[in-house]
């Protein structure tokens, strides 16, 4: 079964703006539509999602090593980290805030470096493997990463509500900038990954086999002159 052609093969580029197909003959640097930069590939896609990752893996451990806000109750205070959190907030009985600041704050981010590592991984290997799997993947990547300010966002809430109703202080600490840093750098490295670079070996292998003629078994018989 013959396959459909490639965008490349109809020398057409799809603009990540608007969603325009739009004709390559004239090289064109900006799509007619909505004025867009046209990139037939991501430029240096590999090597500026490896950067932007491991520049969020380095700042991911002093996320949750350094305290994240310190909190006076009663004239109390006390540092506390992103794993500390969850288990006071879980033993105060709010596990659904405890939950929520696990999932986005440890469990995402991991997941985001396993599978980004993944996919660089195997793009530089020209790998084969489940190419499918591998672009349903990385759309996963993209729709998480939209959740992964949760964390900030359930510290600032809670500091609001504790202030408005005078129970006491909650001061943020610098383990939550480096999270933001973590958050904004897997962020990055996933728009810089090209998904398109999955398939590209795919597409060179079935061209190259296209073009090559196929030569007829003789069985190791020389060819009748006459043609009979």
């Amino acid at each position: 079964m013959k396959r459909p052609p490639t965008a490349s093969e109809l020398n057409l580029c799809l603009c990540h703006s608007c969603g325009l197909a739009c004709d390559m003959t004239d090289e064109p640097h900006e799509c007619p539509r909505c004025d867009a930069p046209l990139h037939r590939r991501k430029t240096n896609s590999l090597t500026r999602t490896w950067a932007y990752m491991l520049a969020a893996l380095a700042f991911y451990v002093p996320a949750n090593l350094l305290p994240v806000m310190n909190t006076v109750m009663l004239g109390n205070g006390a540092d506390s980290t992103i794993m500390s959190g969850v288990l006071e907030f879980w033993e105060a009985g709010a596990w659904d805030i405890a939950l929520i600041i696990f999932i986005a704050s440890i469990a995402v981010p991991g997941v985001k470096f396993v599978a980004l590592t993944l996919l660089l991984v195997t793009v530089q290997r020209n790998s084969d493997w489940a190419r499918r799997e591998r672009s349903k993947l990385y759309r996963f990547v993209e729709l998480i990463g939209y959740w992964s300010m949760l964390d900030v966002l359930v510290v600032a809430l809670v500091a609001a509500l504790v202030k408005f109703q005078a129970l006491g202080d909650i001061e943020p600490r610098p383990g939550i900038l480096f999270f933001g840093l973590v958050v904004v750098f897997t962020m990055l490295a996933a728009m810089s990954f090209d998904p398109r670079l999955i398939w590209d070996k795919d597409t060179s292998d079935t061209i190259s086999d296209a073009a090559s003629p196929a030569t007829p078994a003789t069985d190791g018989a020389a060819p009748d002159p006459t043609g009979a």
